[in-house]
């Protein structure tokens, strides 16, 4: 679903990846049988032969089909709500609008409401000029449409309810282990698999709207015992906790599409999944499904198949790669630069890609207040933004009044759109944008930085003197 306005870089895999995109082996993929392997129920069998209508009708023909594909054995019923990536409304999904539309034209809806990811711009917290604001208007022309065909299909809050992290407890759609889902949004369906333990593959978008009106998925890949072993031993051998952005990065390079088993950052990350290690799990399964396209990792005595399972998940034969500082040290150097400026100074930072959690918002501001106050100077140098769902933002504002005055005061904002989307805009795309988000330094010309580079860039307005 490429918009040539939006300069290819949406949808597109910019690393050019021999994967299947599902989660699942390419190697495995085949031709459906003639026949159809694909076991239905009575209930299915009735909607497959028109009974329950037309349209039913044509959404478990697709998702049959695609399920045989890939060897999918039956559907299976869908747990949790429903979220999808479907966040902009451009003439590039024209195709996925005319579906939408004929489902709602017809009355249907997903099983449950659904979250959508972040939409494109937040005039409000990350404005731009009028010039460039009408050059948006005529990219995104269809918000609106989307937006209501959202709503009449079954969103959530149409207004509010726009989030790559949907999973966060914040945002109230949280999947508990072994729940089935359809989602598309990469990085959740990796926090989700990974983190929680629900299962779902890397569904395409259209894919995963069809699959939540009927309430059913094809059985295959990630969504299967087998489907959920690793083949990749992930060995960790760092000196220190290794930046989750980096980790990720080498795994997802790595490994491609494949499911790993890390070991070795029990060390770090003792207490397992928490709100406390949320934002560093949700950050490197960001990576890897960027960096690569990972669906599923598990990290022993951390995540909770690996808590229950441990190294029973090792399929026989399995590859080992080892990570340590000299590994992740090689992973950062290879980074392009895709600046036009090489060497100009940065004019916007992006913090949180996907969207930030709760606690990452509230360290970051910190971070940025405390080295405010030690500067002694009254305004950000270069414009910064933290990205988090309005829910996550409301709770930050409300828990923490004075911080956010003082982080508000000095100049930040907290936009609620996509950053990633935003650096993709033809308008917006040629700013020199400095993050600490390997996705958005994948899809976009922005460029990565550590943390502790990134503070000092708020700061003074100049970027250290070892990464100029």
């Amino acid at each position: 679903m490429n918009d040539p306005r939006l300069g290819g870089q949406v949808g597109t895999d910019p690393m050019h990846t021999l994967t299947t995109h599902t989660g699942h082996a390419r190697a495995d993929a085949k031709a459906p049988d003639a026949h159809g392997t694909l076991q239905l129920t009575a209930e299915e069998q009735e909607m497959m032969d028109g009974k329950k209508g037309v349209l039913l009708q044509k959404a478990i023909k697709t998702v049959v089909a695609y399920g045989e594909l890939f060897g999918a054995d039956k559907l299976v019923d869908l747990q949790c709500a429903p979220h999808h990536a479907v966040s902009w409304g451009s003439d590039g999904i024209v195709p996925l609008l005319k579906i939408y539309r004929e489902l709602a034209d017809g009355g249907l809806k997903t099983y449950a409401p659904f979250t959508a990811d972040p939409t494109p711009m937040d005039p409000e917290h990350l404005p731009v000029s009028d010039a460039e604001q009408a050059a948006v208007d005529k990219i995104y022309n269809r918000m609106d449409e989307l937006k209501d065909l959202n709503t009449r299909l079954g969103m959530r809050d149409p207004d509010k309810d726009w989030s790559c992290a949907c999973y966060l407890p914040e945002m109230g759609n949280t999947p508990k282990k072994g729940d089935n889902l359809a989602w598309s949004e990469s990085s959740a369906i990796n926090f989700t698999n990974s983190a929680l333990g629900a299962r779902t593959n890397r569904n395409s978008m259209g894919i995963d709207m069809l699959c939540n009106i009927i309430g059913k998925a094809p059985h295959f890949g990630l969504m299967t015992d087998e489907g959920r072993q690793a083949v990749w031993l992930i060995d960790v051998r760092t000196t220190k906790m290794p930046h989750p952005e980096m980790i990720g990065s080498a795994i997802g390079m790595k490994v491609m599409e494949d499911v790993s088993y890390i070991i070795g950052m029990e060390r770090y990350l003792t207490d397992g999944v928490t709100e406390e290690t949320t934002g560093y799990l949700k950050d490197l399964g960001a990576a890897t499904a960027s960096n690569g396209a990972v669906g599923l990792y598990h990290m022993e005595g951390v995540t909770p198949e690996a808590v229950e399972k441990g190294r029973a998940l090792l399929n026989e034969g399995y590859q080992t790669y080892v990570i340590d500082d000299a590994e992740l040290d090689r992973i950062y150097k290879s980074y392009p630069d895709l600046w036009k400026d090489k060497h100009g100074t940065p004019q916007r930072v992006f913090l949180g890609c996907p969207h930030m959690s709760y606690g990452q918002m509230v360290e970051w501001a910190n971070r940025i207040v405390e080295a405010m106050d030690k500067s002694g100077t009254d305004t950000v140098k270069c414009p910064t933004y933290l990205f988090g769902s309005i829910y996550v933002k409301d709770r930050f504002e409300q828990e923490h009044p004075d911080l956010v005055k003082k982080l508000y005061a000095y100049g930040a904002a907290i936009p609620i759109n996509c950053p990633m989307m935003w650096c993709s805009t033809p308008v917006e795309g040629a700013e020199r944008v400095a993050t600490n988000s390997n996705k958005t330094r994948v899809y976009t010309t922005a460029r990565f930085f550590f943390d502790d580079d990134l503070t000092h860039l708020i700061v003074t307005g100049e970027l250290p003197e070892n990464v100029r």
